[in-house]
């Protein structure tokens, strides 16, 4: 959250002189692999980030049906109580 503030704060000018000291670091030959090297990393980061969702999301269904499954089985045996229950108050 904070890096996104900071990036809204970055002027034209700013970034301009970031990217001129990266080409007087790096030089002009090296930037078209180290952008390449940077998409494939932010690439491959996007692609784990949607398998973990993926995941999750498929745990949590997997969850929901056994619950559902639980709450079923409960309202059961609630039923088999109320009904031996409601026999019982009818003896006494």
């Amino acid at each position: 959250m904070l890096l996104n503030n900071f990036i809204l704060f970055i002027s034209g000018a700013e970034i301009g002189i970031i990217i001129f000291i990266a080409v007087l670091v790096m030089g002009t030959d090296k930037i078209p692999d180290f952008a390449r090297s940077l998409g494939k990393g932010i690439n491959e980061i996007k692609h784990a980030t949607n398998e973990i969702k993926s995941e999750i999301k498929k745990s949590s269904s997997e969850i929901d049906g056994k619950t559902s499954d639980i709450k079923n089985e409960i309202d059961k045996v609630k039923d088999d109580i109320e009904n031996i229950s409601s026999s019982i108050k009818r003896d006494l």
